[in-house]
């Protein structure tokens, strides 16, 4: 099955923005990882969120530029995260976006 990322313009108002972290896989507890993207016609990034059933994928969540155009943030892989996937969603002020990050990490939660 081959994979094609639709453009902005035929997505839903209020899901325009786009999302992308690196690296992706991670492979480190606290490694730490770029998010990068546009906002689809949203005012600018707001936040970044990350996780599943409350508890935080990524930690230390900074955003560095916050353009409607270009927007980059740099956040840590949490300590206490395992092996699996998580979504990374970003609010871009009436826009928003999500992509999933796999984390396979090679030694045991804390």
């Amino acid at each position: 099955m081959a994979f094609t990322q639709e453009s902005s313009d035929s997505m839903p108002a209020g899901a325009r923005a786009t999302v992308q972290v690196t690296p992706n896989p991670t492979t480190e507890r606290g490694q730490q990882v770029t998010i990068t993207g546009h906002c689809g016609g949203g005012t600018g990034l707001r936040a970044v969120v990350s996780g599943v059933d409350g508890r935080p994928v990524l930690e230390d969540v900074e955003i560095i530029e916050s353009g409607p155009d270009r927007f980059e943030a740099r956040a840590k892989l949490r300590e206490t995260v395992g092996n699996g996937v998580g979504p990374v969603l970003v609010d871009c002020g009436g826009e928003a976006g999500v992509t999933l990050l796999v984390t396979h990490v090679t030694s045991n939660p804390a």
